[in-house]
């Protein structure tokens, strides 16, 4: 018999791994962020982070931790709870193909960036309010303060802001890191390291090779979309996405568009390892409760 695991498992578990990369995550945004000119060399994560320690201290590479946490445990929640729910639908009637994980991935990632685009929002704000005038920052003390503020200074459309990159993003990140985390899972699955003549089960070995590739092939393929939807909602023009990504493209080039990918990668990389062996395990430790 098939265990079913509780919706909000995955939120959980995308939660702890938060908590562990968000100097990271904090990184990428600053740097996304910051818009160099032509000929100009953008500074290096190291740069950025350092900067963020002498400036702020150690606390203040924890800037926006709320707003990360609520947005794990409503983008991250429902994007792979639904996920999995699809999953175990499509598994009804035998094994489900590869087309079909990668389209109920990106169907699930879709809804997860919906429900997210909030607390997304709060998120990519006050990890880069620092780096801004002081008379464009939004100043928010945590994520239900500033869940609050946005919902009221401006209403459905603000919270809406940057909706329809936010959820092509979040349909990718799904089908490129928890998609392709089965598929990398299913290839890998009993093959034999040669260097190592080591077999790969079921274990913590397996989970964490699985998703160190997610990992890579998730950086590469959101990085694009990823920096526009981190430049829509830190803009304080009205400025369309399209707006944004031709003004982008004239000063900076096409080079903008994996802007970041270092960090994003340093931190999704280590992000992607420790959301599926914690989400491993927990599932592990849920069958345990069940069975006993």
């Amino acid at each position: 018999m098939t265990t079913v695991y509780p919706f909000w498992l995955g939120g959980v578990a995308a939660s702890m791994a938060a908590s562990c990369t968000h100097p990271l995550d904090l990184t990428k945004v600053r740097m996304q962020t910051i818009k160099a000119g032509p000929g100009i060399k953008p500074p290096s994560m190291f740069f950025v982070l350092r900067k963020s320690i002498v400036q702020q201290g150690l606390r203040g590479i924890y800037t926006g931790l709320t707003a990360s946490l609520l947005r794990q445990m409503s983008y991250s929640l429902v994007r792979i709870g639904a996920y999995e729910e699809m999953k175990r639908w499509l598994s009804q009637n035998g094994k489900p193909s590869s087309m079909q994980l990668l389209a109920a991935a990106c169907l699930a990632g879709g809804l997860g960036g919906i429900a997210g685009n909030p607390a997304d929002i709060l998120l990519v704000r006050m990890t880069s309010d620092v780096i801004k005038p002081q008379e464009h920052r939004f100043n928010y003390s945590n994520a239900l303060s500033g869940l609050a503020n946005l919902a009221e200074q401006e209403g459905i459309k603000g919270m809406a802001r940057g909706l329809g990159t936010n959820v092509a993003r979040a349909m990718l990140m799904n089908a490129s890191q928890v998609g392709s985390y089965d598929l990398f899972k299913s290839a890998l699955l009993n093959r034999t390291i040669p260097v190592l003549d080591y077999q790969l089960h079921d274990s913590l070995a397996l989970h964490t090779l699985s998703s160190l590739l997610a990992g890579t092939f998730a950086t590469t393929v959101c990085s694009p979309a990823d920096v526009l939807r981190t430049r829509v909602m830190t803009s304080t023009a009205n400025d369309s996405v399209l707006d944004i990504l031709k003004t982008s493209l004239q000063k900076e080039g096409p080079k903008f568009l994996f802007k970041g990918w270092t960090p994003a990668f340093i931190r999704l990389g280590p992000n992607t390892v420790l959301l599926f062996v914690f989400y491993e395990q927990l599932k592990k430790g849920w069958s345990t409760l069940n069975a006993a």
